[in-house]
């Protein structure tokens, strides 16, 4: 049996890839509640930009999806220049067991403290991805791919978790695909489906400043 086939044993993978699946109108109209409540605070979710700060971005995405990676240096470089963003990234994994893979080694990566380098490196990669790509995208980031395996499989309740709430959010608020950026605090949110420019994402931030 292989790493790939190891790392996507139990519930987790399947749980996640369920979230595909989106609710109807009713769902949808719940969105923006849902993500007051729930989405911008999971204590899991791994944050880049400044975790004090006074507005949330979360993003659902996933490391195979074209328009995900196609956007996310811009969005960080909004996020560094703004100064005052948390970035959430949330893993919603949909383009089947690469995609799960890959969460899960990042995920790792997470717990050995190099959730950032992990991350960043295969938002770099193009187009499909296969376990070993993977695995070398991470080396050559000086992640140690096999220690954050390692990490993942030690901290996999914690993990399958978070990936199963993430999924649960998206079918939840009726998503159909990635990414989609939820802009916001507590108490006002705003959802955007598609990518989306920097623009599009200050302008948000700016209007839940002003409340």
């Amino acid at each position: 049996m292989d790493n790939t086939r190891r790392m996507m044993l139990g519930a987790g993978g399947a749980l996640v890839l369920a979230g595909f699946v989106g609710g109807g109108m009713a769902l949808r109209r719940r969105a923006a509640e849902l993500a007051d409540t729930e989405v911008l605070t999971d204590p899991d979710g791994p944050l880049l930009g400044n975790p004090a700060g006074d507005v949330t971005i979360v993003e659902f995405f996933d490391y195979q999806c074209p328009f995900c990676k196609r956007g996310h240096e811009e969005l960080l470089a909004l996020v560094a220049e703004d100064g005052n963003i948390r970035l959430m990234m949330r893993d919603w994994p949909v383009f089947g067991a690469p995609s799960v893979l890959a969460a899960q080694l990042v995920l790792g990566a997470a717990s050995l403290g190099a959730y950032a380098p992990a991350h960043r490196a295969l938002m770099a990669t193009e187009g499909r991805l296969a376990a070993p790509q993977i695995r070398r995208a991470l080396a050559g980031a000086g992640v140690d791919h096999v220690a954050a395996e390692d990490a993942f499989r030690r901290d996999r309740t914690r993990w399958d978790g978070l990936l199963s709430r993430n999924a649960a959010h998206a079918a939840r608020m009726g998503l159909q695909g990635t990414p989609t950026y939820v802009v916001g605090t507590t108490a006002q949110s705003r959802i955007f489906r598609g990518a989306v420019g920097s623009s599009t994402l200050l302008r948000a931030v700016a209007q839940v400043r002003a409340g």
